[in-house]
């Protein structure tokens, strides 16, 4: 063993934390090339084990093989995304290879499949709990869905596809994050900056600073975008930035991913094929709520006729109110957010600008925590002893009561040229338990001890300024709502094995713990307790929080049409019947139209930066975001129902979804906290489609 790699050594910092200081990208490599060999070596032990087949030796035994690569990895490809360097970019596209390559030696190890297969054939006389069942189901579909019964050549060719995957999804994303950074927007005349809030001003100023620029730099990342299109009189200069961030990673560069989407679409179907599934949307649904791409499009076509009336209500108002206010010729897709914030300004008397000083971003921190305080006991602690990755990073202990620290939570809040844009929930350790002995085999949840998971947020909000803090819109409180319902199930799982705990469930389930937070951005209730000014300590006044939720269903079902539209891309690329042969942005045009309400841009392509597609996991499944939003609705009618801080239904949702991870199947989790089957009418209630 390479004992003077970090990644090697036994960690001995605070609750076991990556000794971040002390990695380097050239680690990487090397430690992942030990780990195999060790992993490899577990796998053959299990393979050449004397005893018959059965769940400890076995399925249990497979659970904790590789423990030492997944205590790696998981290093390496969060820093990629949230703090990456040209050498840790290197270093992730050296080991993807690598981790695919073994991972398909395991799947289409032929001693260690028959050993699998002959635990899974005798599951019916094995006295196994209801999780040790569903890790014996995903165990066996597993190796089945990776290749384990092809031929010898099929598996070679299955090899060679996922390992080619693995890299241009790595590329994908490096080039999205190469195009973002690569624009800036410099303007020297403060008349261009008619219409921008202060906050925009100051942020834009205090950039161009740092560069050593006089006058506003503005860029595409989401703090600096958003603010931009919304609030800029100068339409010329909306429509500027808005075709740079539609081109991005479509400008015929050596960051265009024209080729990698066509790529990433053929060997995927490829791959569906060789494992006998007309497509890859229906290869990826069979192991989903939403089981066939019928029952999807049929999913998405319920919503899109519910949501359309008012989405093309929301057209006609937001043309009559151009038109009123001086624009001539059609709305263009720079001209929607421009208009929209000013009609929302006039008909409801707020903006986001007007909440951003209510909503300090210190006070939305505490506040969320504070809620989760409220509803499931749990209090947060910063540490500055534990290690974080950039010193932007907050670390706290997450205590429960009486059992003292259940998780570590690092909040990584602000932009920077080395992160990924958006917001995203991920985690450098998952939770688990300790591995059982034979005896306790069968045991309901085992007896071995917790392993605490470590759990990172990472989000773009806006910084502060020299002349205030950072203020955020109530989308963005919105946003960190939504991470923290994903942080929230991931620190509060409370499952036997790894693969099954926190997060790791099944795709179109994944968003309610986050989406049924974000209920609370709307409660005056809570935004009472807690939105006050930054300046003067003022709390939010009555009058806005009704406006605010007033406001709530305004342009939902423009909103609401265009989440759809990126469901129906989704699912067009991934119900391929054969490799696409015609032009890209045609194809995307086709595949949304149905969904759209505003002409399509010249130039602007989509595909080409949808990374939760090509690089994110949300293949065949972006439609479960909409999902989610029909389970989170449901769900939180009851918290309507019984009270929105009511301590027994939050319980019943800690106890009965949140602790559970993947451990159950979703739906008989659903039915266990709402007593019943899902219903879609309180989202189209919600949404006020209903009202139309």
């Amino acid at each position: 063993m390479i004992t003077d790699n970090p990644l090697l050594q036994d960690w001995t910092t605070p609750f076991g934390i990556p000794p971040f200081d002390l990695i380097r990208p050239g680690h990487f490599k090397p430690a992942v090339e030990e780990a195999i060999t060790a992993a490899k070596q577990e796998i053959d032990e299990i393979v050449s084990c004397s005893s018959a087949p059965d769940f400890h030796n076995t399925i249990e035994a497979l659970e904790v093989a590789g423990m030492l690569l997944n205590r790696i990895t998981p290093v390496l490809f969060n820093l990629n995304s949230s703090d990456a360097t040209p050498e840790l970019q290197e270093a992730a596209r050296d080991v993807s290879p690598l981790l695919t390559s073994f991972a398909n030696d395991i799947t289409h190890n032929p001693g260690l499949f028959q050993r699998v297969k002959s635990v899974y054939e005798s599951r019916e006389n094995l006295a196994l709990n209801p999780e040790e069942q569903i890790l014996l189901d995903r165990r066996y579909k597993a190796f089945v869905r990776g290749g384990a019964g092809l031929s010898d050549e099929a598996k070679e060719r299955f090899r060679a596809i996922t390992m080619e995957l693995s890299t241009l999804a790595l590329k994908f994303e490096e080039n999205v994050l190469a195009e973002t950074n690569d624009y800036t927007f410099h303007l020297t005349e403060e008349e261009d900056l008619s219409g921008l809030p202060d906050g925009a001003r100051e942020a834009a100023a205090a950039l161009a600073g740092e560069k050593g620029l006089p006058g506003w730099l503005f860029t595409l990342h989401a703090p600096s975008y958003v603010p931009f299109m919304q609030y800029a009189d100068r339409r010329d200069l909306r429509e500027q930035m808005f075709r740079a961030y539609s081109r991005r990673a479509f400008r015929g560069n050596e960051h265009d991913n024209r080729q990698l989407v066509l790529r990433i679409t053929e060997l995927r179907l490829e791959m569906a094929r060789l494992l006998g599934y007309d497509n890859y949307a229906a290869y990826a649904l069979e192991e989903r709520m939403a089981s066939t791409p019928g029952e999807v499009n049929d999913f998405l076509q319920k919503l899109l006729e519910a949501s359309a009336p008012a989405g093309r209500r929301d057209l006609r108002d937001i043309e009559e109110y151009a038109r009123n206010h001086g624009h001539e010729g059609r709305l263009e897709r720079w001209d929607w957010a421009y208009y929209s914030e000013k009609l929302r300004l006039e008909r409801f008397n707020i903006d986001d600008e007007a909440l951003r000083p209510y909503m300090p971003l210190e006070r939305v921190k505490e506040a969320i925590l504070g809620l989760a305080t409220r509803l499931y006991g749990l209090t947060f602690r910063e540490n500055p002893h534990i290690p974080v990755y950039n010193k932007e990073v907050i670390a706290c202990e997450v205590l429960d009561g009486d059992r003292g620290v259940i998780a570590i939570l690092m909040l990584d809040f602000h932009p920077r040229e080395g992160k990924s844009g958006g917001a995203w929930m991920t985690g450098f350790r998952e939770q688990s338990r300790e591995p059982r002995t034979a005896t306790e085999s069968g045991t309901e949840g085992g007896s071995g001890n917790r392993i605490i998971p470590v759990v990172s947020l990472v989000m773009n909000f806006t910084r502060s300024t020299p002349a205030r803090p950072s203020l955020l819109s109530h989308s963005e409180m919105n946003t960190f709502l939504h991470e923290f319902g994903h942080a929230l199930h991931g620190m509060l799982s409370d499952c036997t094995y790894e693969s099954l705990s926190g997060t790791n469930v099944k795709r179109d389930f994944v968003e309610l713990p986050s989406q049924i937070m974000e209920n609370w951005a709307w409660e005056k209730e809570w935004l009472d307790t807690w939105a006050a000014h930054y300046q003067t300590g003022e709390k939010i006044p009555e009058e806005i929080i009704t406006r605010l939720k007033e406001s709530l269903t305004y342009n939902e079902g423009y909103a609401c049409m265009r989440q759809l539209s990126f469901g129906l891309l989704d699912m067009a690329w991934h119900t391929l019947a054969a490799p696409l042969n015609e032009d890209i942005v045609t194809f995307e045009r086709t595949a949304m139209a149905p969904a759209e309400l505003l002409p399509p841009a010249e130039g602007a392509c989509m595909s080409v930066s949808f990374a939760h597609l090509f690089s994110g996991g949300y293949a065949a499944g972006y439609y479960g975001y909409k999902w989610a939003e029909v389970l989170d609705a449901d769900a939180y009618s009851l918290f309507r129902e019984k009270g929105i801080f009511d301590r027994e239904t939050a319980m019943s949702f800690r106890h009965n979804i949140l602790e559970k991870g993947g451990s159950r199947e979703p739906d008989e989790l659903f039915r266990a906290f709402r007593g019943r089957e899902p219903s879609i009418e309180p989202l189209i209630e919600r949404s006020g489609f209903a009202r139309q």
